[in-house]
């Protein structure tokens, strides 16, 4: 393997698989994966993937100008001056020819013309993994009127199939969510499916492979459990639970690694290595900026989220005592003497400096770059309903109080709150929603970053009480382990969704050193 292998990833998101894997480096230093092409159909997540297919041009040594970009001194994207400095005109090039904006499904001709283009005879992977909303337990799978035979999505890996029996990629890994292996179409598991189709994807789409690339079967394996030829594997024994893996979130998704045949018998452990302690909240995000939530419905002044904070507290007291919550009521008592606004404010996009560093060696070396020094992004605080400012102070409060009294929830539920917390929705004792609002405490992994972080922050709560407002997007990239100099283009919404929808980058780099593994 002297020259690196192409990667084919589909339904790139803004990139978090393909960056695991280019990330890794042999010995010498030296890439041994390249991204051929990636495919996003999304735009904003497209124009960021573009910035890091942009960035990798320069291996590892990107240009002064690209930190520039990031400490906001060149506008604020990176079509606005970056790409059209002269000198990156070649670089610019590289990177549109990397990353496409087309969608599998409607695209194909030119998909498939684009990655002939990209990886023409040679050796490559296959990564990504259809969208996962369609098996999502969370979504549309708990609507009674939602017919899974009428949602494209459910039908999305076919097109990941053609693709596989077209180009024959020595290996493949497809991340899904939970929700695969029990979601049904027409009374059949799509789990089941799936895998008898992955076994044998030519026949299973009618595609022939490209002219001078031979048919194979494909072997699946797990991740996480040894294969036993005495013991067939079940489904559960292909969800990755991140944090024995060392990423600061209780992340649970199907990873599918798929070996040709060709190569199968060769194939020694490809277990993922467990880490010997769990990340935390803290571990990744405490050096970031302390900064004060946005006001939505009144005007935004430090003096309205001081007064409003304080003023309600006194309120959120007096309901908490009536119910004996004597430990949870102290705190605020105390707390809301030190609330006031950090210097930093409402933070922002560009230009923000870390405030002290991360301890822990692994993070810091992988968040960290040393040409960006201190500088940060997409450091920036959303509105919040003044009502629902007390709510985070309480939840992030319950956080530390439940670690100190050992108590079993870190996150208190809809029946724990007292009357005054108690927001208008008519279902919120109904124990559907018990945890609508859900702290993330300092000490223990985060709960998965999914897309829903861009609707309200209230799954997000950050743990400083002083702070009273969710996570911003640096802070769920940092549990996502997306690194410090990986900006992510678009309005808040987009970058939130964005980062949600990805898979770790430090768990897909562990993931490639497995797939290296095979390879070699």
């Amino acid at each position: 393997m002297n020259q690196p292998i192409k990667i084919i990833d589909l339904f790139s998101g803004p990139g978090g698989l393909g960056e695991g894997f280019t990330s890794l480096k042999n010995t010498d230093g030296s890439s041994p994966f390249q991204i051929g092409i990636s495919i996003e159909k999304e735009p904003s997540a497209y124009r960021t993937l573009k910035l890091r297919a942009f960035f990798r041009q320069f291996n590892g040594d990107a240009p002064k100008e690209y930190y520039d970009f990031l400490k906001g001194e060149l506008g604020k994207t990176p079509e606005e001056q970056l790409y059209k400095i002269p000198k990156f005109s070649t670089q610019v090039a590289m990177a549109e020819q990397e990353a496409q904006n087309l969608e599998l499904g409607k695209d194909n001709q030119i998909i498939n013309k684009k990655i002939i283009e990209a990886i023409g005879e040679e050796e490559c992977i296959l990564i990504g993994g259809p969208p996962c909303q369609a098996y999502s337990l969370a979504g549309n799978r708990s609507n009674k009127d939602y017919d899974p035979t009428l949602d494209p999505r459910n039908f999305l890996y076919k097109e990941y199939l053609k693709v596989i029996a077209q180009f024959q990629p020595a290996v493949f890994v497809m991340e899904n969510v939970k929700g695969m292996l029990s979601a049904k179409v027409n009374g059949v598991s799509i789990y089941e499916t799936i895998f008898t189709d992955l076994h044998n994807p030519c026949k299973s789409v009618n595609t022939e492979p490209q002219t001078n690339r031979q048919k194979h079967n494909y072997k699946v394996l797990s991740l996480v459990v040894p294969e036993n030829e005495d013991k067939a594997l079940n489904p559960r024994d292909f969800i990755v639970y991140s944090e024995q893996y060392g990423i600061p979130q209780r992340r649970h998704r199907v990873i599918l690694l798929g070996v040709r045949e060709d190569i199968y018998p060769n194939v020694g452990s490809i277990g993922l290595t467990k880490s010997e302690h769990q990340a935390t909240v803290m571990d990744v995000i405490f050096d970031l900026p302390k900064l004060r939530s946005g006001l939505s419905k009144i005007q935004n002044t430090k003096e309205n989220w001081v007064h409003n904070i304080q003023n309600d507290a006194k309120k959120s007291i007096v309901s908490l005592n009536a119910i004996k919550q004597l430990e949870i009521a102290n705190s605020i008592k105390s707390v809301i003497q030190k609330i006031q606004e950090p210097s930093d404010k409402q933070g922002q996009v560009f230009a923000l400096k870390r405030t002290s560093d991360i301890e822990n060696d692994e993070f810091k070396n992988w968040f960290y770059d040393k040409s960006l020094g201190k500088y940060i992004t997409n450091h920036e605080t959303r509105g919040h309903l003044t009502a629902d400012l007390q709510r985070y102070l309480f939840c992030s409060i319950w956080g530390s109080v439940s670690k100190e009294f050992n108590w079993a929830s870190r996150s208190p539920k809809s029946k724990d709150y007292p009357e005054y917390l108690i927001p208008k929705h008519k279902n919120f004792k109904s124990g559907k929603f018990a945890d609508r609002f859900r702290v993330q405490p300092w000490d223990i992994p985060a709960t998965t970053i999914t897309c829903h972080i861009s609707k309200d922050g209230h799954y997000y709560i950050h743990p400083d009480p002083l702070q009273c407002r969710s996570l911003t997007v640096r802070e769920a990239a940092r549990i996502q382990t997306f690194p410090d100099n990986y900006f992510f283009v678009g309005n808040r919404t987009e970058q939130y969704v964005q980062v949600g929808n990805a898979v770790p980058p430090l768990l897909a780099k562990k993931i490639a050193n497995n797939v290296l593994s095979i390879l070699r």
